[in-house]
């Protein structure tokens, strides 16, 4: 289950990630590689840090064309997916849950403590999006207001406990999908933010 939720995750993030390479004027291989960083990028970056190899899209290169014909298929259907906005906020919310919780795994197959798993979580979940907002010249979601890397870190958080009680894997990954996407599209259909700091004096 899990696997197919990874597909269609990866699917989503290219698809709005070529939107975004759209909106910079990119060619077709602009479109694809921020594609590929959106999609795949959080876990080369945890893999990178931890080091942990083969990464995913050399062990699956079948994912490299997945996201690359998705990307392709959103710069044909730009306007539809336009009107269809709501629906890819969902899957972006389901896509961060389901990589958290990857990248949760993946630290724990590697012995690691709970607060790197943690961050492996949020890394994983939050990263591809980090890089593609840098190389398209925006501030990156995850230094908005927005609760998009505390979702992460409470899904990561919520699987962990569901797993020190005893709660089975397969049960506790919906239950933390079931709390970290509720988090995600309730701070968004309401508007919750996260505290801001604003300073506007010059040290000079």
């Amino acid at each position: 289950m899990l696997h197919i939720l990874y597909i269609i995750a990866i699917t989503a993030e290219a698809m709005t990630a070529a939107l975004s390479a759209g909106r910079r004027d990119m060619d077709w291989v602009g479109v694809c590689i921020i594609a590929w960083v959106t999609a795949l990028g959080g876990g080369t970056i945890r893999n990178i840090l931890f080091n942990h190899y083969p990464m995913s899209w050399v062990e699956h290169p079948e994912y490299l064309l997945i996201t690359a014909a998705a990307a392709i298929l959103a710069a044909f259907i730009a306007s539809i997916m336009t009107k269809l906005k709501k629906l890819f906020l969902y899957l972006d919310a389901l896509g961060l849950v389901v990589f958290t919780i990857i990248g949760c795994q993946i630290a724990q197959q590697i012995n690691l403590p709970t607060t790197i798993v943690l961050l492996s979580g949020m890394i994983t979940g939050c990263a591809g999006g980090v890089l593609r907002d840098v190389l398209c010249n925006d501030i990156p979601l995850l230094f908005h207001k927005e609760i998009y890397a505390s979702a992460s870190i409470v899904t990561g958080a919520a699987y962990l406990g569901f797993e020190y009680f005893g709660i089975s894997a397969g049960i506790a990954i919906v239950l933390a999908c079931i709390i970290g996407l509720a988090l995600r599209l309730l701070s968004i259909r309401y508007k919750w933010q996260m505290p801001k700091f604003v300073y506007h004096e010059e040290w000079h």
